[in-house]
């Protein structure tokens, strides 16, 4: 039976918004409320994160927290990624599941639904980043082992090694998963600093709890236009 493995790479160097995944968040760090929306599937997480010695404060919270992790190369995030599925048991038939540690608000409901869609269909590579209807920050990319091994194998050079898909996904056939309705102008994505204030105030109007459903972060969203135009201008200023 295939094992599934979420891989989600978290590093402390960004540099647009320095050790962003350890910020402070509703009395916890934006990778523990990341972890806690994720709780169904913990024994399947491992933290990717990097060995330039600065990634010591979060593996002392996946230590504490008794999530996997692996350190690996921290420009080279392909191989980061493949390594830390082998290094847990990975094979040719098992699911990777590509998450990144900046995205707080991810939907666990979202994400079942979406391995079931995988598993559903004849698809090895399936995102709901390639016709965007969800909010920027709940990204999600699904893929079989066997094509991230092909790509750690083919690709060499290392401007596209920073990046874990385009190999993927120009080498197999592609599922989009798409919403019924397009949310895809919400920012919540954590790049900088405006995206922190935003999603402190979705957190503020939800109370802080980590239970609630996409419905209801919609329902926040539509209700309160003021926290999608504090970082509004970072999605405008890339178009």
């Amino acid at each position: 039976m295939a094992k599934l493995f979420i891989i989600i790479q978290a590093r402390m160097t960004s540099t647009r918004l320095p050790k962003k995944v350890l910020l402070p968040l509703c009395g916890r760090t934006v990778l523990e409320v990341m972890l806690d929306r994720l709780s169904s599937y913990t024994d399947s997480i491992i933290i990717a994160t990097t060995n330039d010695g600065s990634e010591k404060p979060i593996v002392e919270l996946c230590k504490k927290l008794d999530i996997k992790y692996y350190r690996g190369d921290t420009n080279d995030v392909l191989s980061r990624y493949y390594e830390a599925a082998v290094e847990f048991g990975a094979k040719d038939g098992d699911v990777i599941v590509r998450l990144t540690g900046d995205c707080p608000l991810i939907d666990e409901n979202v994400l079942s639904r979406m391995i079931e869609f995988y598993h559903n269909n004849s698809f090895e590579y399936v995102s709901n980043c390639i016709k965007c209807t969800f909010p920027r920050g709940l990204d999600v990319e699904i893929f079989s082992f066997e094509l991230l091994r092909k790509a750690d194998e083919n690709i060499t050079t290392l401007s596209e090694k920073e990046h874990v898909t385009p190999y993927i996904k120009s080498h197999t056939r592609v599922g989009s998963f798409v919403n019924n309705y397009d949310n895809s102008k919400y920012r919540l994505t954590l790049d900088e600093e405006d995206d922190y204030l935003a999603i402190q105030e979705v957190y503020k109007k939800l109370d802080c709890r980590v239970d609630f459903s996409y419905e209801e972060l919609i329902y926040v969203l539509e209700k309160n236009p003021h926290i999608y135009e504090i970082n509004a201008h970072i999605e405008q200023k890339k178009v």
